[in-house]
């Protein structure tokens, strides 16, 4: 299989800093390879992985939680290679929850100084492997798929009004404007002992699109128009520039990111 992807970022009107990250890297036993934000990799030889991060608190260090806590992602997940070079089958999912508790301390001790004590970040993570996509996301920045027109949310908020609205005791409408839909039980720092990420195992297919993306598109956005783009058919830079121009234009207010993946049978025979 083949991913090709795009990316794309923006500021808040609130402030002048983007408080947002996101990754795009090949996973190899050399490590992680910076990839760019929009192009196409095959699964061959590389794990490829993307992530999302909302930086939050500290003051003014929100950016620097959130690039934080993606740089010690790519430090971390490339040693599953090494493993494997010693004999040992990984247990990804395992790999990727000893790595957010070593980055959630890592987060916690950068927060020591006044300037930024209390930052934190959400985390929305896509971990393609040859044989499976395992994803990993802790607050409110989120991973979708789309398969055959149908969009599935596969990561979890940690809000208690996200559940109210997936149990179905309340409507779409009123859970995004509820009071309390961006208070977080779940975060990566914050001072907090320790943090609970969902986590999944995914398979993946030709013809499968996926999003992650921050909050701040999300506040612009409703699942249809989610549904709407990933199924249009589009590549994945014109649906990502669609959903982006239209967040922006109906909110904007927060920052806003976004990576669009299509998943496609691979070209050249592999050799």
């Amino acid at each position: 299989m083949t991913l090709q992807w795009a990316a794309l970022t923006h500021s808040g009107s609130r402030k002048p800093r983007n408080d947002d990250s996101l990754i795009t890297f090949a996973s190899s036993p050399t490590g992680a390879e910076n990839l760019p934000h929009s192009g196409s990799h095959a699964l061959a030889r590389h794990d490829l992985v993307f992530a999302v991060s909302d930086g939050m608190g500290g003051g003014n260090a929100g950016d620097l939680a959130s690039s934080l806590l993606l740089k010690r992602m790519a430090e971390i997940i490339p040693e599953t290679f090494k493993i494997s070079a010693s004999g040992f089958f990984p247990d990804c999912l395992a790999h990727l929850a000893d790595a957010i508790r070593s980055v959630h301390e890592h987060i916690n001790e950068a927060a020591a100084c006044d300037h930024t004590r209390g930052m934190a970040a959400t985390l929305a993570l896509a971990w393609f492997t040859p044989e499976n996509l395992y994803l990993a996301n802790v607050g409110d920045s989120r991973i979708y798929l789309s398969r055959d027109g149908v969009l599935q949310q596969l990561s979890r908020d940690h809000t208690s009004a996200w559940g109210q609205w997936k149990r179905g005791e309340i409507p779409e409408i009123q859970y995004r404007s509820h009071p309390r839909r961006s208070a977080l039980y779940e975060v990566i720092g914050g001072g907090h002992q320790s943090v609970c990420p969902h986590f999944a195992a995914v398979p993946y297919e030709a013809g499968d699109r996926f999003l992650i993306c921050s909050d701040g598109l999300i506040d612009g956005v409703w699942e249809r128009h989610i549904a709407g783009a990933l199924a249009s058919g589009e590549s994945p830079m014109a649906t990502a520039q669609r959903l982006l121009k239209r967040a922006v234009e109906n909110s904007g207010v927060d920052d806003t990111t976004l990576i669009v993946l299509q998943v496609e049978e691979s070209i050249e025979p592999e050799t």
